[in-house]
């Protein structure tokens, strides 16, 4: 579908729900919509805030944000994080805590994560955990935390053994897209989100894959337009998915297609080294080969997938890690069972499922998929 035949979000926002009964919540999706006070109207009532940044996008956004709160709340606070994937700890969690304590917070206090994937998941946790549960709103300022991480109510830290192993589903009570923050993004950042937009096409929506297809140069160079329709879009297959699952017992799972690969390119190399979109992309690529080998798409799906995720400037040629040190840190992904690795694969385009695989196929995978 040509990028001329989608409507430019304009006011009022784009709204996209999250149906889980008591627990349902609206994402916006707009420009502008950061330093509007009408964007939080929605937020729960309390004498205080928190806002948890980081040291990168605080300086960018924190001030707007705080005034935008200013008549919700008697006392808005900031905290700045250290940036980087590679602090998502539980030195860095306590950091969270150590303010809410410090400041007196109570179980009505909000807090605001205002930054990319790192923020909104250790901010989450926080307040999954803080007095046994504290209402948080996320203001996602990256593409991968508007389209994915933001969205569905995964909150974790990584561990050195393990991605995201320590967390909670925990869902936030409004997510607040403002399209504008992606224009500071830097060019890596901005490709790392698009792996996850690329994601929704294969195991849901080929009609979409087509789409970013002929949209991708536009994306890359931050067309308003198309990356107002890719974040709705993208928050409106997952939004279904959610619903339907919301503790990825089932259907949710698919949404990890090209993850299992990614998280161990991520752990394998040092928690920052590549960024998770970049894992993802690239987890993609190894994903798709694996879906080919066993019978669910063929070489051309495969070729024009791994071009896709070429064009959006991701990697495509995953590190040399070693199959041995691949499949051991694969053991430990949180899709597995019994020690058996189990992987999202597309069983057509459009179509995903959960499937196990011979070590011996991974290995081809990895073989073929990797430097030598």
């Amino acid at each position: 579908m040509p990028l001329s035949a989608q409507p430019v979000l304009s006011a009022p926002p784009a709204r996209v729900d999250i149906q889980l009964g008591e627990r349902s919540y609206p994402i916006l999706i707009g420009a502008g919509l950061l330093d509007d006070p009408a964007s939080f109207a929605a937020t729960p009532a309390a004498a205080s805030a928190l806002i948890v940044s980081n040291t990168t996008v605080a300086p960018l956004y924190a001030k707007a944000l705080r005034a935008a709160l200013a008549n919700r709340f008697r006392t808005v606070h900031l905290l700045e994080l250290p940036d980087g994937e590679v602090y998502k700890n539980l030195e860095t969690l306590n950091l969270i805590f150590d303010a809410l304590l410090g400041h007196g917070s109570d179980r009505k206090t909000v807090l605001f994560a205002l930054g990319g994937g790192v923020v909104g998941d250790m901010t989450g946790f926080a307040a999954a955990s803080y007095m046994r549960g504290v209402p948080f709103v996320q203001v996602p300022t990256t593409l991968l935390a508007q389209v994915d991480s933001s969205v569905g109510g995964k909150t974790a830290i990584n561990h050195p053994l393990g991605k995201n192993m320590i967390g909670a589903f925990y869902q936030p009570q409004l997510v607040v897209c403002d399209l504008g923050t992606l224009q500071t993004l830097p060019p890596r950042e901005l490709s790392a989100g698009l792996a996850e937009v690329i994601k929704y096409g294969p195991i849901h929506d080929m009609a979409f894959f087509d789409w970013i297809e002929t949209n991708i140069d536009a994306l890359v160079a931050r067309d308003p337009a198309a990356l107002a329709y890719a974040v709705k879009r993208s928050c409106e297959i997952k939004a279904l998915v959610v619903g339907q699952d919301e503790r990825e017992t089932g259907l949710r799972a698919i949404l990890n297609f090209g993850h299992t690969f990614g998280h161990a390119i991520e752990s394998g190399l040092g928690y920052g080294e590549w960024l998770h979109g970049e894992a993802v992309g690239c987890g993609m690529v190894m994903a798709a080969h694996l879906s080919q080998r066993l019978g669910g798409v063929d070489a051309a799906f495969v070729a024009r997938l791994t071009r896709l995720i070429e064009r959006a400037g991701l990697p495509i040629v995953g590190p040399a890690l070693g199959a041995d040190r691949y499949l051991e840190l694969m053991r430990v992904d949180k899709k597995s069972e019994a020690g058996e690795i189990r992987f999202v694969v597309i069983d057509k385009p459009g179509s995903a499922a959960v499937s196990r695989a011979p070590d011996a196929l991974v290995r081809e995978v990895l073989a073929q998929c990797c430097a030598g």
